[in-house]
């Protein structure tokens, strides 16, 4: 037996063997185990001031609650109606790329809903800065039959083995995407930016939008991170997923957004991760819903009664944490106490007292910054406490020269926003059910 070394071989023989044995080992590799990817807000390349920042998140806090509100569903549908699902549906955009070669992708990243869709040719498509991902360039792609498993949780009527799976996503402000349904090769890291790619996951079903309209908050679709079958988190079968995100108003700093094995709390200064159940909705909802218990403020419990923030079975109460909600909602009886005893904190009545927008306080005259104020602590099941620092509640609008209270009210259901969890790193593991969090300098993940 003759046996050829790299060295005794010519440069074409060596080539070849070497591409030999990289393909061999590709092939070979397991899939990652772990996928990272980086969340950028959607005025970070705006230049707006902070006070209009301010302005922005209150707008789309408001209709981001109001499409939350029964009535509203998240389900898809093949019909032409569709359903109507919420405007400014995300604060955050993730960067990814999809198809082979990969096209760059930069997704809204949504916890409150599943389907995964981006833009595809031929289309009827909004602007977007990237090309639009075309299905016959890629050697990934593969069409859904309505036949399939996959099909079935959106469409479930006038299915024949020979009709391609179709959706239909409608937003309450006249948004909409409308396609079929595929599968392929989903790339997570840099790709999105030009550079080297991190890892990729192939046949995860996504939404091929030939027929978009509305504001597309300078993405080119959505990742559905819900806790439905459809969602990206479900496909990857990673079992768990962590983002940590930046300063609110430093729109520069990108957020680390974490799947599978590297959805590892990083503890800092010595804090201790905390830990509380997941909560299922009876009727069934793809929000990741906690029970919150009680809220503090400095060393005062609020007198707040047990059952308010109880799930009902009729799917209302509760408390949602969402990516997607700028402000904490809070059911409207815990509000009033919380801006009640903020207000004797500040000794100012609200200025917006009456109202369930988030409440602002005028600011003594030449005051130019926050007071000192005390921590908020939001107690949750299991004895997890989460601490807000004054500066996750509370920020100081210059332009009307007065304290404001980010956190607003609501005649539903409570959530957790985005605003709140600057800083602290959250973990959903779907596996054993538990959401876990801890504080840390995200820019430094």
């Amino acid at each position: 037996m003759i046996i050829h070394t790299l060295d005794s071989m010519g440069p074409l023989q060596a080539l070849s063997c070497m591409l030999l044995l990289a393909s061999l080992a590709s092939s070979a590799a397991p899939p990652p185990s772990g996928y990272r990817s980086t969340l950028t807000h959607i005025d970070s390349k705006l230049g707006f001031t902070k006070a209009q920042l301010m302005r922005r998140a209150v707008h789309r806090s408001r209709l981001r609650a109001a499409s939350m509100l029964p009535g509203y569903s998240t389900t898809l549908s093949s019909s032409n109606a569709g359903p109507r699902l919420r405007s400014g549906q995300a604060e955050y955009l993730m960067e990814l790329a999809i198809g082979t070669p990969p096209v760059p992708f930069v997704a809204l990243a949504d916890t409150g809903s599943d389907l995964t869709w981006t833009q595809c040719q031929p289309c009827l498509c909004f602007s977007q800065d990237t090309p639009v991902y075309d299905p016959t360039t890629s050697s990934s792609f593969s069409p859904v039959p309505c036949s399939s498993a996959t099909c079935l949780s959106i469409w479930s009527r006038n299915c024949t083995p020979t009709v391609l799976c179709r959706y239909r996503h409608g937003y309450e402000d006249g948004a909409y995407s409308a396609g079929g349904l595929g599968t392929e090769t989903i790339t997570f890291g840099s790709s999105a930016l030009g550079e080297a790619p991190a890892a990729s996951a192939g046949g995860v079903a996504f939404g091929c939008g030939t027929d978009n309209g509305g504001d597309s908050y300078s993405s080119t679709g959505t990742v559905g991170l819900g806790r439905r079958s459809l969602s990206l988190v479900a496909q990857l079968g990673v079992g768990k997923f962590s983002y940590c995100l930046t300063n609110f108003f430093n729109t520069s700093l990108g957020s680390p957004f974490l799947f599978g094995s590297l959805a590892e709390l990083a503890a800092s200064g010595g804090a201790a991760v905390q830990s509380t159940p997941l909560v299922q909705n009876p009727q069934g909802r793809s929000w990741y819903y906690v029970s919150l218990e009680g809220i503090s403020l400095g060393d005062a419990l609020l007198p707040i009664p047990n059952q308010t923030f109880a799930l009902n079975a009729d799917g209302t109460g509760g408390m949602i944490v969402d990516s997607g909600t700028i402000f904490t909602l809070l059911v409207e009886s815990a509000f009033r106490v919380v801006a009640n005893h903020v207000a004797e904190l500040l000794s100012q009545p609200a200025i917006n007292a009456t109202s369930l927008d988030n409440p602002c306080f005028p600011a003594p005259a030449g005051e130019r910054q926050l007071p000192a104020m005390p921590d908020m602590v939001l107690h949750f099941a299991g004895g997890a406490d989460m601490t807000l620092h004054r500066d996750n509640y509370m920020s100081f609008d210059k332009e009307d020269s007065s304290f404001c209270l980010n956190i607003a009210g609501t005649t539903w259901t409570s959530i957790l926003g985005n605003f709140q969890q600057q800083n602290i790193q959250m973990l959903f593991d779907i596996t054993v059910g538990q959401m876990s969090f801890v504080p840390t300098d995200c820019s430094k993940l």
